[in-house]
């Protein structure tokens, strides 16, 4: 049925197109047919430049699309379909649209009939085609409009009416854009008020035998008792108090229809409404109040450059119930002069000076309370002062092993950086929060190098210079999967929202892909499951705010089987079944206490679920929701350690509608509680969904003498709660032992500092151990996460200066479902490997899971977090920071302590002849040999080779152009990959291996069919082809020689093949997470699947039957790479073939010279004669 939906979507949508080819035919302008006049032949024909990508800066095309592959009535690349699975990586308003089929022809070119409407997409019918053919393959693209700013909003206008209230009017432009380019609206209207109309002004009035009746409500209709009456504007006296029923009565009110009042009630933000008049004498009035919601940022002020004189401006914006009004600047920690800078929600600085460089924070602040902003650095630069050095930076590539450089033999070159800086903005733009003209400092000019190799010359390009260019827009991803926390099986076909706008659904594997909105500061994201089974999963994902994407597995917990309560009785829920553990408390409900959402009472048999998270088992960290985060009084944010969380569905038997509760009893077994002074700071906590902080709900009593309850002599905390719209709620006690633990991660377990790797998400969970036994852990209290960056992260945690385990950690690190290692701990942790010197090192007590049981996974280590004594010298550089010391935690130098992870998948090598970080999109450079060629969209492609052998294997592949004229023959990069042994299949092992996509090149006008050679270490033999891929390849000419059976060669495929032909490909926005689930299904065999077992018998490509060498005797693979010229000379005479010259680095057997065999490939004329070998059987 899961796989029946998007059928059925295209279906339907194919449908709708194809119903009325002949309207769309006839009405030119929105549906013409490509395939009519010479006029259009020779448009469709012109293959988009540079220059028409962007058309006077304001519209660029998108990545192609390719929903529906030709069969049945045809192919149909409908706009409904590609909004449903690209979402908005399509504008809502398309300029212009292009077609081409797979093997990138026009329509015209193959002949064909074919329709588009930017309305509805683009469609194909294969009853209007020539006899005998049929559709093509087509993929499209849409040119969409550049991100157009407003101008900035007018003056108001005049208030309307000549008494009274009225509203006045604003307006803004939207400069040099079409129509609807620009998002949101050009008018905003505001209420105003003009003096009192004559005889309208009854807040003073008594009218005699006058009545106004009213209610108080909740959006949901639920009446609310207690709430205090008044005339707008006249808090006082009091005019009524409303009754159980939510109703209010006044005489003397006059029934005008002019009369405004107000009502307070605690714990919700004050409401106002008009009275009605209902008659000459009576008037009545319905008020609804909301629930008083904490303020939160939706937009909080970024860093900015700037030169001296010029202007900048600083924006905050904050929402909550009520919205807040009141906001303060700070400079440096100053609070600014509201008189003197005129500051709202926006701080404008204008004739900048030195001075007025430092940091900059806002406050927002509302009847519920205070919200702190991030903090913004304004760096002011003399006239003249460079920020962006022309001479770049330093940046060493690894070289293959067969390139030392220089006597020393180093194995590294310098292709150089520029520096991750913001330019200062131009003079004269204008005032905005969001900066659209950015400048960085980037690639200005590269040059070519070449590099003396062993043999063969290695071709470079390096940064030759730096300047201020438009700053490339970041894409930052989330990406992952959400699976069931005890069985592991996919949440499919969840929805997600953020906030609370709907965004999309979790896929059959339970992936899901999250594009962060721009200026987001907490990605909060919830999974909703439509059957119900599990609990709504409220996760705070970790990102990259500096662009790429970061894979998350999010665990959710299965919802408790619902028990049966008598709503007339008094009913006791236990909260914790910890199997051998008492539990952590109950819920104690008293009788009546069930409504329906209207308030009404409910006296049925109320089918109750009540999911308790036990923090006791520690595996239910990862399937905690939110960070456990609170704002306290300052506006900051504050972790909370927690003692178990509870969710609460009430139901209804029979209807299943949602029950709430009045006030109810929350009990708390004290003798749960060991950390001294955690019992009297212990409260009660409701998540908000859409901020992912707790709120709180309740503070804890200790329970009288006269009312103790008596079970093994328990003494029990009370807390009170009424279950309204909010369903969970946490124990928790706020923390104020904190710090900040440093980590770094890296390639490889040599620690090299320029080897970082940026993207890890590192997890640090805190652990409270019993009294006595720090490596026997009581319970969890706190998990945190981070996203290391290029100096590593700083991950929150609870720490201690008096006593070094009263807090221990767990901490983990991952990069796209692959886990990395930390440095080892046995049989003595070593300081130089650990990253941390002695004697802190032994007062952490780091220990590696494997410490005692070489047999355990080696994923993630342990250790004391003893805070730092501020006068040890060996404590204050790290690893371990105090709390207000973040700072000096994200700013350490790479020689200060911290703890290090390294990937585990060391045995590959990457070389790029164009060199590109994969962790900063912004180092991208437009070259004709750059191994992606889309700096929006990225294309990861692999080949799984099958190798039947006793060992390990190292297998390359070798890229070049193939039929581009202006990258024929010339080098991409190279790619390694040792094989990974499959456990079920003693002898076999399989690699994973890269090779370069075929498609457009950078200026999108002409493809590139990439030549890859594939060449295993050792004395190998190719003994079969995957049978669907040897097909593709002689269906899509030109063809490769494969007569090598050393190797193979093979022009790659423009289509995304899958497992049955051996070639995975998977196309994100961020090249690192495309590489790491493209490897996943690669080891999984899969086209839709993930693992990191190596399964290798599924899904090959290639298969290899390598042998032992002799010993002392070199493979052809070592021989090659120490010297080709002689290795080729060796080869050829045992074959008895006449000896001659070669200087690729990679030649082969029996196969034209590289000139021969490009021009061959080029006219499509390679037709040699294939020897029979065992593969054709396969």
């Amino acid at each position: 049925m899961a796989a029946f939906l998007p059928l059925l979507s295209l279906c339907l949508a194919a449908a709708q197109l194809a119903g009325a080819p002949e309207a769309l035919t006839r009405k030119n302008a929105r549906g013409p047919d490509l395939a009519l006049g010479t006029s259009q032949r020779k448009m469709a024909r012109h293959a988009p430049s540079p220059e028409d990508n962007l058309e006077d800066g304001l519209a660029e095309w998108t990545s192609w699309f390719n929903v529906d592959h030709p069969g049945g009535d045809g192919d149909f690349e409908s706009l409904e379909a590609i909004r449903f699975y690209y979402g908005e990586r399509l504008c809502a308003h398309p300029l212009a649209l292009e077609a081409r089929t797979t093997e990138w022809e026009l329509p015209s070119d193959v002949g064909e009939r074919v329709h588009y409407s930017l309305e509805r997409g683009f469609w194909c019918l294969n009853r209007e085609q020539p006899e005998g053919k049929s559709c093509s393959n087509y993929h499209v693209r849409f040119k969409c409009p550049l991100g157009a700013s407003w101008s900035e909003w007018g003056a108001w206008g005049p208030c309307s009416g000549s008494c009274g209230p009225g509203r006045r009017l604003r307006r803004r432009r939207c400069p040099g854009a079409k129509k609807n380019a620009c998002v949101g609206r050009s008018v905003e209207a505001q209420k105003c008020v003009r003096a009192p109309c004559p005889g309208t002004d009854c807040s003073g009035c008594v009218c005699q035998d006058h009545v106004l009746v009213g209610t108080v409500v909740t959006p949901t209709g639920r009446p609310l008792p207690g709430a205090r009456v008044t005339l707008k504007g006249r808090p006082k006296p009091f005019l009524a108090t409303t009754d159980a029923r939510g109703s209010f009565r006044v005489a003397g009110i006059c029934s005008d229809g002019h009369t405004n009042v107000s009502v307070q009630l605690e714990g919700f933000a004050p409401g106002v409404g008009q009275a009605v008049a209902s008659n000459s004498t009576v008037a009545s009035v319905t008020v609804i109040l909301r629930t008083l919601e904490k303020p939160y940022l939706v937009k909080q002020p970024e860093s900015r450059t700037r030169e001296a004189g010029h202007h900048v401006m600083f924006c905050c914006k904050a929402l909550g119930t009520p919205v807040p009004k009141k906001y303060y600047w700070y400079h440096n920690g100053s609070l600014l002069d509201r008189k003197v800078y005129k500051y709202d929600s926006n701080l404008i600085l204008r004739n900048l000076g030195p001075d007025q460089a430092g940091t900059y924070h806002c406050k927002a602040n509302s009847d519920a309370g205070t919200i702190k902003s991030n903090t913004a650095v304004l760096t002011v630069l003399s006239p003249g002062q460079q920020v962006c050095d022309p001479r770049p930076l330093e940046h060493l590539i690894k070289l293959p092993d067969d390139c030392r450089q220089g006597a020393s033999g180093s194995a590294y070159y310098n292709v150089g950086l520029c520096p991750d800086t913001r330019c200062p903005g131009r003079q004269g733009s204008n005032l905005r929060c969001g900066e659209a003209g950015d400048r960085c400092c980037s690639v200005s000019r590269l040059e070519t190098r070449e590099i003396q190799c062993a043999g063969y010359v290695l071709p470079v390009k390096v940064v030759a210079k730096c300047g201020c260019e438009k700053c490339m827009p970041p894409k930052v991803l989330v990406r992952g999967r959400v699976v069931a926390a005890d069985t592991q099986e996919p949440l499919r076909f969840a929805q997600i929202l953020l906030g609370k706008e709907k965004t999309g659904f979790t896929g059959y594997q339970g992936d899901f892909t999250i594009e962060v909105p721009p200026a987001t500061e907490r990605l909060v994201v919830t999974f909703i499951d439509g059957h119900q089974e599990f609990v709504d999963a409220i996760k705070v994902l970790p990102f990259d705010p500096r662009g790429g994407g970061v894979y998350q597995e999010v665990k959710v917990m299965r919802k408790k089987e619902p028990i049966h309560l008598d709503a007339d009785k008094s009913n006791t829920i236990p909260l914790g079944t910890a199997e051998g553990m008492d539990p952590i408390g109950e819920i104690v409900i008293p009788s009546g206490a069930f409504y329906y959402a209207n308030g009404e009472p409910y006296n049925g048999t109320v089918q109750a679920s009540v999911t308790f998270l036990d923090p006791r088992d520690l595996a239910t960290a990862a399937a905690a929701s939110s960070d456990l985060s609170f704002v306290d009084d300052n506006g900051e944010l504050a972790p909370l350690r927690t003692y178990g969380m509870f969710l609460v569905d009430l139901r209804a038997e029979g209807s299943g509608e949602e029950l709430q509760t009045g006030p109810v009893e929350v009990r708390m077994d004290a003798g749960q509680i060991y950390m001294a002074g955690h019992a009297e700071e212990m409260k009660l906590w409701s998540l908000n969904p859409m901020t992912g902080l707790w709120e709180e709900e309740s503070s804890f009593h200790t329970e009288t003498a006269g009312r103790r309850v008596r079970r093994e002599e328990r003494t029990f905390l009370i807390g009170n709660v009424e279950i309204r719209e909010r369903r969970l709620f946490n124990l928790d006690v706020p923390e104020r032992r904190r710090c900040f633990v440093k980590v770094r991660a890296y390639i490889n377990e040599k620690f090299i500092p320029s080897e970082q790797v940026e993207g890890v998400v590192v997890t640090l969970v805190n652990l409270e151990p019993a009294p006595g036994y720090s490596a026997n852990p009581r319970a969890w209290g706190r998990f945190d996460s981070a996203v290391t960056g290029p100096n590593g992260a700083c991950l929150p945690a609870f720490c201690d200066a008096e006593r070094a385990d009263a807090y221990t950690a767990y901490v983990t690190a991952a990069l796209g479902g692959e886990e990395l290692e930390p440095a080892p701990s046995s049989p003595q942790p070593h300081p130089g490997t650990v990253g941390v010197t002695q004697p802190y090192l032994d007062k952490l007590g780091y220990r590696r899971t494997d410490h005692d049981d070489p047999a355990l996974k080696k994923n993630g280590f342990r250790i004391n977090l003893a805070k730092p004594n501020p006068n040890n010298l060996d404590e204050i550089q790290g690893p371990i920071y105090p709390w207000r010391s973040l700072r000096e935690c994200e700013d350490a130098p790479v020689t200060a302590n911290h703890f290090r992870f390294s990937r585990v998948e060391a045995d590959k090598y990457e070389y790029n002849v164009v060199p590109f970080r994969e962790s900063e999109l912004a180092s991208w450079t437009g070259d004709y040999l750059s191994w992606w060629p889309n700096p929006q969209e990225f294309r990861a492609c692999f080949i799984k080779v099958k190798i039947q052998g006793p060992q390990d294997y190292m297998v390359r592949s070798h890229n070049a152009g193939g039929s581009h004229p202006r990258t024929q023959g010339q080098l991409y990069g190279l790619r390694d990959a040792r094989s990974v042994r499959d456990m079920e299949h003693p002898g076999t092992s399989a690699a994973c291996v890269e090779f370069k996509c075929s498609g457009m090149l950078f200026d999108q006008r002409l493809p590139d069919r990439t030549l890859v050679t594939l060449i295993p270490q050792g004395s190998c033999r190719r003994i079969a082809v995957n049978s669907l891929l040897r097909e593709y390849l002689a269906r899509h000419p030109p063809v490769a020689p494969t007569d090598d059976p050393s190797g193979f060669s093979m022009i790659a495929p423009v289509d995304p093949l899958g497992h049955n032909y051996g070639i995975y490909t998977v196309t994100d926005q961020n090249p690192r997470l495309a590489k790491e689930i493209a490897i996943g299904r690669c080891f999984d065999g899969t086209s839709d699947g993930f693992s990191r077992e190596m399964k290798a018998d599924v899904g090959t490509a290639l298969t290899f039957q390598c042998q032992e060498r002799p010993a002392g005797q070199r493979s052809l693979f070592q021989r090659l790479l120490d010297s080709p010229r002689t290795a080729l000379e060796d080869i050829r005479r045992e074959m008895g073939g006449p000896g001659r010259r070669s200087l690729s680095p990679f030649p082969t057997r029996r196969i034209p010279g590289r000139r021969r065999r490009m021009e061959m490939l080029q006219a499509g004329a390679v037709n040699e004669t294939v020897t029979r070998n065992p593969e054709d059987a396969a």
